[in-house]
């Protein structure tokens, strides 16, 4: 039985502007939530309307699989996305995750939600072109489900408190495209026909071109300079880093060799700052000594926790990193798996 005040409205657009006046939605039109297209999200996973999916603590708010799929609807996801969107409600409730944490924060950190395994191909997930942006309703309606899911769950109008925030907020979801590489969740502890759900807290993407590089190392210290800004949160604190190789990228660097641990190993070991560098950019304002030279910052903590998948359109030279939020001793990325759902994994 379904718990939520049941609202009549005279038709779906009456209802529609119900929910903008009740400030329930993303600032975005909504999917009215019948209860019909509920018990369809509920049927996808065989789950009782009133399972406790998980919890923000320091706020008292607790998720219910009847809100999840409530929000689900609201979005515009299918039955055969709610899996995905399950497990990516899990995830950001994990302790690890710390929720209340970037979603409070000033610094307006996203929730970027990656899809690897089987059920990114069976639900038409969108790993290639335009693979952060629009145009993909799977991509599209997952991600925005997680963000309807804090702003009416999750207390998100009384706790957000970003300064600028980001427009990743409103969705931030694509799948790892498959190559010769090792995936994403299979680095993670995953067998490569596991279907699992990777959340991070992180900043929007940072562009990164490098079309003329004749080396796959210059192209990586091209990367690694652009995730090692002064201005971010990966210098001035210790925090995991998501970064995404487009496919000319990828290829040139596999072509020569290059194994995906080796590249994070090598952005690990180039994406610094010197102490100099940091005092003259003004991140620390104490007098430059004659060995600030010889002491650096690295932008990751360890070459582990550099999240790198590849996804994106075969053309062009443009890939991306996205710095993570604040510290990853508060909040790090989670991974977990994708339950099995009727006729979907």
């Amino acid at each position: 039985m379904l718990r939520s005040e049941k609202v009549v409205r005279e038709d779906a657009l009456d209802a529609i502007e119900y929910y903008f006046q009740k400030g329930w939605t993303d600032g975005l039109p909504v999917v009215p939530p019948t209860k019909e297209k509920i018990y369809e999200m509920l049927a996808s996973v065989n789950m009782d309307p009133e399972t406790i999916i998980g919890s923000i603590p320091e706020r008292g708010r607790v998720f219910t699989a009847e809100l999840v799929a409530i929000n689900a609807v609201m979005a515009g996801c299918l039955p055969g996305y709610f899996p995905v969107v399950m497990a990516a409600a899990q995830a950001i409730s994990e302790p690890d995750f710390g929720l209340h944490g970037p979603s409070a924060s000033t610094h307006g950190a996203a929730i970027m939600i990656i899809v690897n395994g089987p059920i990114t191909q069976q639900i038409g997930m969108n790993h290639g072109a335009n693979a952060f942006g629009p145009g993909n309703r799977a991509n599209a309606t997952i991600g925005r489900a997680i963000r309807l899911l804090l702003i009416n769950s999750g207390g998100s109008p009384e706790f957000d408190r970003s300064t600028l925030g980001t427009p990743a907020k409103y969705s931030f979801c694509f799948a790892e495209k498959e190559t010769e590489w090792t995936q994403l969740h299979v680095q993670r502890g995953y067998q490569k026909l596991d279907s699992t759900v990777t959340v991070f807290a992180c900043e929007g993407p940072n562009q990164i071109q490098n079309h003329s590089a004749l080396k796959g190392e210059n192209i990586l210290k091209t990367l690694a300079e652009r995730m090692s800004p002064l201005g971010s949160f990966n210098i001035a604190s210790e925090t995991e880093m998501a970064v995404t190789l487009c496919p000319e990228h990828y290829h040139h660097l596999q072509s020569e060799g290059w194994a995906k641990e080796d590249v994070q190993e090598f952005l690990y070991k180039h994406a610094v700052k010197t102490v100099k560098e940091m005092k003259l950019g003004g991140i620390l304002e104490d007098p430059i000594t004659s060995n600030d030279e010889n002491i650096v910052k690295h932008a990751i903590p360890s070459p582990d926790h550099i999240l790198l998948t590849v996804a994106g359109g075969e053309a062009g030279r443009f890939s991306a990193c996205m710095p993570g939020w604040f510290s990853y001793k508060q909040s790090k990325a989670v991974t977990l798996p994708i339950q099995a759902a009727t006729g979907f994994t």
